[in-house]
Order: C-alpha cells, then structure tokens, then sequence
C-alpha cells in the first residue's frame, strides 16, 4: 500500500534587528522545526525564505517590526505573494518570568501568528503612500527645525542691544526674517555685529527651511489627488489630513476589514470599560496618533463653516454632553465616511 506524503504548512517568526534577522520555523501542529539567523539583505531575505520553504509550504508568517527593522523583509515575503502579520512584541510580564532572547522572541512571534493573537495584516510600503510617509516624515523635521530658528531668533532679539531690539522687537516674524537675511557681516566682534550675524544665519535656516515645506507640500499634493481622489473630495479634507489618513490606512488598505477596524486603527473607536451593573465607555487611547489628529482637523474644520455639525454638536450639548465628548462622536462618524473614500479593492472588503 502507498502512502501519499502530504507537504508540512509552515507557519514563521520573525524577531527583527538592525542587521541580523533571528527566524523560528513551525509545523501545522506547532512543533518546533527550527531557528536560524539570517543577515539584514536582499540575499539575507532570499535565504530566509528558501530556509522556511525546505520545510514545506510556507502559509503565514508573523514579523515583528514590520514598520522598521522588519520593512525590507515584509516588502520581500509580500512580492512573493506570502501572508504577513503585525506581530507585537512579548508580553513584558511574560519576558521576566521566561527570560529574553532573540530565538525565544522569534518562537513567540511564530506562535503568536499560528494561534491568531497576531492578526494585522502588514503593510506593502510599497506605493505613493509608502512615499508620502517619507516625505511627511522630512517635512515634520523641516517645520520642527523651522519653529525652532523663530524661537530663537526671537529670544535673540528680547535680549539685543537697545538698538538692534527697537528695530525689530514690533515687526512681525515675516517681516524680521526678511529684515534679518540681508544683514551684512563687517567682520567687527562686537556685540551688535555678531547678533546681527546669528540672526542672520537663523533667518536664512528658517526661510530655506520653509522652501523645504512648500517643496514638499507640492509633491504630497499631487501624489494625494492621484492616489486618493474621491478622499481629497470630502469636505474637510486637504493635503496634510489626507496624507496622513492614506499613511495610516498604507498601500494596500484593503487589509483594513472593516469601517469600525479603521475607527479602532485612528483610535476612535470607544473601549468598553462595563463591569458588573455598570455599562460605559471610556476614550480610546490608542492607535495612529496623526489620523487621530486628522480626524479632528475634518470635524474642527466642519464645526466653522458645516451647518449639520453645528446643529449636531448644539444637539449633544443639549443632551447633557460637553463640546469635547461631542467632538469625540463626530469623530467617529467622520472616520466612516473617511474609510469609504479610501482606494481599495472593492473585493476584499466585508463592508463597501
């Protein structure tokens, strides 16, 4: 009689680091085939693909990190068309009853996807949105820096000499940056000379700095109304809101499963805190901080010139509710209106 061998389905871990990737291997029945470790490279993620795939057939693999150290790895497993998931890391009160290290963390994470502990999927970071963080990311540093020049270009002039502080103390900032940038240096090293010299150099690093935004302002724009035009379209939307929404939701949204997985992703989906007789909830804390905050920019922007939400929150305060609990519900609702106008295929949705 013969018998058919039937492939192994592999499940990995991955606990993720600068330059070494520590990988852990595991059958259907969650037996320990292997661990090994693998460089942070093209070459390094080919290998640690062929080294999981000698077992059998690889279903799903769970990384942790798949945001940082871990992106070049979930980029390569997501363009061979393998399952990825967001794995958190250990629980710490399990790390210091167990123990630390690399292989156990890359066993947990192995662990954590078979069991479905870990079920995000991860994100491609591979499209316009995956552009769009980066380029957010140089344009916070670039407004920080600039806010940064001001203050201390300020600070400066409070404490000029008598001259120097009268000629600029009553302008506006636009006016002292452009006042500023053409001072002269004559070379003396007197006080006044060298303050007119530091306020120079800072009025200079501030306006370049504000050509770094307006630059970058000008490709997130065009990216957003390629990558997300109906979203551009819903009121209250602009380029900064809709940038960091489409970061949030990443390139391939349609992992999100649900308007109400969106609303718990932004953080404004309200936790149940109920026990016993008592039936409430509490604010959600958690989630993507900056679609939080852009949630809010569409609501504050509605709150001025929308007149169904102002009759609302004139509702909810007469109801007992304060400005910021009604906030709190416009919030969510926004963000179901927000996830509908996300691109996305249609298909691997549960709810359009």
């Amino acid at each position: 009689m013969t018998m058919t061998t039937i492939a192994r389905r592999i499940t990995g871990g991955v606990d993720t680091h600068l330059d070494v990737n520590v990988a852990a291997a595991l059958d259907e029945r969650g037996a320990l085939l292997g661990i090994e470790s693998f460089s942070t490279t093209a070459a390094g993620y080919r290998r640690l693909l062929h080294w999981l795939e000698s077992f059998g057939t690889v279903e799903l693999v769970g990384v942790e990190g798949t945001g940082s150290y871990g992106a070049g790895l979930t980029r390569h497993l997501l363009s061979r068309e393998i399952a990825v998931v967001e794995v958190d890391r250990p629980n710490r009160q399990r790390r210091r009853l167990a123990g630390k290290s690399d292989p156990h963390d890359a066993v947990a994470a192995a662990r954590a996807a078979q069991g479905g502990d870990a079920t995000g999927l991860a994100k491609s970071r591979d499209g316009n949105v995956e552009a769009m963080r980066v380029l957010r990311v140089a344009r916070f540093s670039a407004r920080r820096s600039r806010t940064q020049a001001i203050n201390q270009m300020r600070s400066l002039i409070s404490t000029a000499p008598d001259e120097l502080r009268a000629e600029l103390r009553d302008l506006s900032i636009y006016k002292i940056l452009t006042i500023a940038s053409a001072y002269r240096y004559t070379g003396r090293t007197d006080v006044t000379t060298l303050t007119k010299l530091a306020l120079r150099t800072l009025a200079r690093r501030a306006l370049s700095l504000e050509e770094e935004v307006k630059e970058i302002d000008r490709l997130l724009k065009a990216l957003v109304n390629e990558t997300a035009p109906e979203l551009c379209a819903v009121d209250g939307v602009g380029t900064d809101v809709a940038s960091a929404i489409l970061v949030a939701a990443g390139d391939n949204p349609e992992r999100l499963k649900s308007e109400a997985t969106f609303a718990k992703l932004c953080g404004v989906s309200p936790l149940d805190a109920s026990s016993g007789k008592q039936v409430r909830h509490r604010l959600n804390r958690s989630g993507d901080r900056q679609a939080n905050s852009a949630l809010w920019h569409i609501v504050f922007t509605r709150m001025v010139n929308d007149p169904r939400t102002q009759h609302y929150i004139e509702r909810r305060m007469k109801d007992g509710r304060t400005k910021k609990e009604a906030v709190r519900c416009l919030k969510r609702y926004v963000s179901r209106e927000v996830f509908a106008a996300l691109p996305r295929s249609q298909f691997g949705l549960d709810n359009p």
